[in-house]
């Protein structure tokens, strides 16, 4: 909940830390309150997708309370230092966001109602930050991990941008990006499921009060 810079801005590959081959920590191997497996390979039939939205703590929490969702894991995506750290990622010198692993079935729960939750909980237009979290790993992201996860997201944010344009909301920031060329890293084990270990730590998570239409495909009289 911290960063070391003033402005945040993000640093080129040539700038970022170089990172490690290995991790310096272990992560665990369940899930606190799911009981199954944080990291894969996953069970046949589930899919996997990628959700950056501030602080990672709460966010965990938001999907992991969803019916459908099978575990849940944080950890760092869309940098460029190899298994960075909390503190370096919270330096600004890794180019990761704290993100938010949600392995899910889609015969209980889509894609685009995960979508939905992503939207409506956090403020999608805050560039760099999230509330009073400055920095840009608070920024929001979506890391897909298929063409249609890709399109669907794409979808969800053009139609998440007219509705909030309505409502007198800026410009969305959030990048959608495949997930492929962008590792997600799994964060210390402490971080694993923090608000399950600390039902009164912070949380963070608040969103715009505008609500996302499930689909998002089209806006209201398109």
């Amino acid at each position: 909940m911290f960063s070391y810079r003033r402005t945040p801005e993000l640093p080129t590959r040539e700038e970022a830390l170089t990172g490690r081959a290995e991790p310096l920590f272990s992560v665990p191997e369940r899930h606190t309150v799911l009981g199954r497996p944080l990291t894969g390979p996953y069970p046949d039939g589930l899919e996997v997708a990628d959700f950056a939205l501030g602080c990672f703590w709460g966010a965990e929490r938001t999907f992991w309370q969803t019916e459908g969702v099978w575990t849940t894991l944080v950890g760092y995506q869309g940098g460029f230092t190899q298994n960075p750290t909390y503190e370096e990622v919270c330096s600004g010198r890794t180019g990761h966001t704290e993100a938010v692993r949600v392995v899910f079935d889609p015969s209980v729960v889509s894609y685009a109602a995960l979508l939905k939750r992503f939207w409506e909980s956090h403020d999608p237009t805050q560039g760099f930050r999230q509330g009073n979290d400055v920095g840009t790993q608070y920024r929001s992201a979506l890391y897909t991990h298929s063409p249609a996860h890709q399109a669907a997201a794409e979808a969800s944010r053009a139609g998440y941008q007219r509705v909030l344009a309505a409502s007198g909301h800026g410009e969305i920031t959030t990048t959608v990006l495949p997930a492929a060329d962008r590792p997600f890293w799994p964060a210390e084990a402490h971080h694993q499921q923090y608000l399950d270990k600390n039902p009164g730590g912070y949380c963070g998570i608040g969103g715009t009060g505008v609500s996302c239409p499930i689909g998002v495909a089209a806006a209201p009289g398109e």
